[in-house]
């Protein structure tokens, strides 16, 4: 039996666990034209095909990303203090300029048909961005946006604004990749070799330091889960990494 896609509200979740980032990102690209195709197929053959939604959890080893409108400039070190650092650089085919991901933080790649949703990717940025400030909120910190800055921050009408949370989004055909960096036990000290997403004057923190002792990510990835789930309105079905 086939569904109107407009009906899916299913998100198919998995864990990969720790993957280099190319090898994410072949695997998101692979999700993400297979969404595409099969809306080109239901637009010209008029198949009616069901179209899936996927979140993919992801630990990276070391690397700076680039998105397609940032400045490498921000990149602060050389290819030689590159592979000191045990680090990685890939230029990438997102939005925003240039972050971070590295172990102990939790990268989230939501690769949906937003047809399923709302075709409105100002909204979906904003959606995401509750998704983290209410899994914040379990953990007694109070995130908050930063108006024309995408992501969560703390304590953004101070001077001592910081960033627990960068995003980057890629979309076509309405459909997503990329996705949000939750900083939870991160090495902060990796920051220190960039302009983080272009932004000057502004810091990084991460709910270890904010909180003073290491996370349970596991417990993390479940607010994660549970708050996906209830701003997109949609049922999130476990699957095997």
């Amino acid at each position: 039996m086939t569904l109107n896609p407009i009906q899916n509200r299913n998100i198919l979740c998995r864990d990969i666990g720790l993957m280099d980032y190319q090898s994410a990102w072949n695997f998101q690209e692979t999700l993400f034209q297979g969404i595409i195709d099969g809306k080109i197929k239901n637009r010209r053959e008029n198949a009616n095909l069901v179209t899936s939604n996927y979140m993919i959890l992801v630990e990276h080893p070391h690397v700076y990303t680039l998105g397609k409108s940032g400045d490498f400039s921000h990149l602060l070190i050389d290819e030689n203090q590159l592979q000191q650092r045990g680090a990685t650089y890939y230029k990438i085919n997102r939005g925003g300029d240039i972050t971070y991901h590295g172990p102990g933080q939790i990268v989230g790649y939501p690769i949906f048909d937003l047809d399923h949703f709302f075709t409105d990717i100002h909204r979906f940025l904003r959606t995401l961005e509750e998704v983290i400030i209410l899994t914040l909120a379990d953990f007694d910190l109070v995130g908050d946006r930063s108006p024309g800055e995408t992501g969560v921050w703390l304590d953004i009408d101070t001077p001592f604004a910081r960033k627990i949370c960068a995003m980057g989004v890629r979309a076509s055909r309405w459909v997503t990749m990329h996705g949000f960096a939750l900083n939870v036990n991160t090495d902060l000290s990796y920051f220190e070799h960039i302009i983080p997403c272009g932004i000057m004057g502004k810091g990084v923190t991460s709910m270890q330091k904010e909180l003073g002792q290491i996370i349970d990510e596991k417990q993390v990835k479940k607010c994660i889960k549970k708050h996906l789930a209830s701003c997109f309105e949609a049922t999130l079905i476990e699957e095997n990494s």
